[in-house]
C-alpha cells in the first residue's frame, strides 16, 4: 500500500476509524504512525501497521489536516439546485480501496428530493456495491447518508441498499473505466 506518493501521518489524537475492507470500527491511538493511501472526497484512508483504515473528514485532524468545509446553499434554493447539490456530494463519496466516487463507479442507481409530510426535503437514494459481501457497505452508505445530511435544507437522507440490478463494470463511466484499465 506504501508508494513514494504517500504521505506520513502521525496521529496527534485517539481517533475513531474504519477496518478496510472488514469494515470494523477502532480506535487508532495518538501517536500512531502511517501513511495516508488515499485522500479523496474529504475522507482518508491511511495505511497503518500493515492495514487499511478509513478515517472520516470529520476526524481529519487527529492527522493533520483540515475538516472539510461547511457547504452553503441558500434557504430558498430550489429542489432543483438541491438536487444538483446532491450529486455533487454523491461525488465526494469513495469507496477507500478505489479511488473512484460511487457515481462514476455506478453504484448509484437514483437519487431524488422530495419533501416530507412537514415540508422538510428528504433526498431518497437507491445504490449498490461493487460487491454484495462488501465489508464496506454499511460504512458507504452511511457516508452517502451523512454527506446528504450536510446539505443545508436537507431534513433527512434515506439511502437504500439495493442489489438488483446487479453491479457490473459497464455501469461504470467512461472515465471509470479508463482510470481503472478495464476500457
Amino acid at each position: 500500500m506504501y508508494s513514494r506518493n504517500s504521505e506520513p501521518v502521525r496521529f496527534e489524537r485517539d481517533c475513531a476509524a474504519v477496518m478496510v475492507p472488514q469494515g470494523d470500527v477502532v480506535t487508532l491511538p495518538a501517536g500512531s504512525a502511517g501513511y495516508i493511501t488515499q485522500a479523496l472526497g474529504g475522507s482518508y484512508t491511511v495505511f497503518v501497521e500493515g492495514n487499511l483504515f478509513r478515517v472520516a473528514g470529520a476526524d481529519a485532524d487527529a492527522i493533520g489536516k483540515d475538516p472539510p468545509e461547511t457547504l452553503e446553499l441558500p434557504s430558498d434554493a430550489s429542489d432543483e439546485a438541491v438536487e444538483q447539490l446532491v450529486w455533487k456530494q454523491l461525488r465526494t463519496c469513495f469507496d477507500p480501496e478505489i479511488p473512484i466516487n460511487v457515481v462514476d463507479l455506478g453504484l448509484v442507481y437514483e437519487a431524488t428530493v422530495a419533501h416530507r409530510e412537514d415540508g422538510e426535503r428528504l433526498v431518497e437514494v437507491r445504490m449498490t456495491l461493487t460487491a454484495p459481501g462488501c465489508g464496506m457497505g454499511d460504512i458507504l452508505v452511511d457516508d452517502v447518508r451523512t454527506k446528504l445530511e450536510m446539505i443545508p435544507t436537507v431534513a433527512e437522507a434515506d439511502v437504500e441498499l439495493v442489489f438488483d440490478p446487479p453491479w457490473n463494470r459497464s455501469m461504470m463511466s467512461d472515465a471509470a473505466r479508463l482510470e481503472t484499465g478495464l476500457f
